[in-house]
């Protein structure tokens, strides 16, 4: 998915950490990477994220705040940022979506979001 006015393109790969996951008291955890590319002529700032993660129950989770994994990365033009996070639901399968608050070097702020993604083990959905 790429921001269409600043050229922010977001790629996002996920997967099930079943070491991590205990099914019969409904946790499943899930780890994904996100590459952000930034694909415009100005060099950005990721200064804020926003989730939402929801499982099959329809229970959502809102999670806001300062940069990822603990960094607010600059991303200069044709340059990439890629990361890795988790998350944990109490169903089998659920989504996340999202956004991410960005500066320009001039100053110029924006959201770009990121289209919900499917959080489910292997072979689970077809």
């Amino acid at each position: 998915m790429t921001d269409a006015d600043h050229n922010i393109q977001i790629e996002v790969n996920t997967r099930y950490l079943q070491e991590h996951s205990d099914p019969t008291s409904g946790r499943y955890a899930f780890a994904y990477t996100i590459d952000i590319t930034n694909r415009g002529e100005a060099k950005v700032k990721l200064l804020n994220r926003h989730w939402r993660i929801t499982d099959d129950n329809n229970r959502v989770e809102e999670v806001k705040g300062p940069g990822v994994v603990g960094q607010q990365p600059e991303i200069g033009p044709g340059q990439s940022f890629q990361y890795t996070s988790g998350a944990i639901i109490g169903t089998q399968t659920g989504t996340m979506q999202g956004s991410y608050e960005l500066v320009t070097d001039s100053g110029a702020r924006f959201t770009t979001p990121i289209p919900a993604f499917l959080l489910a083990p292997p072979y689970t959905v077809h």
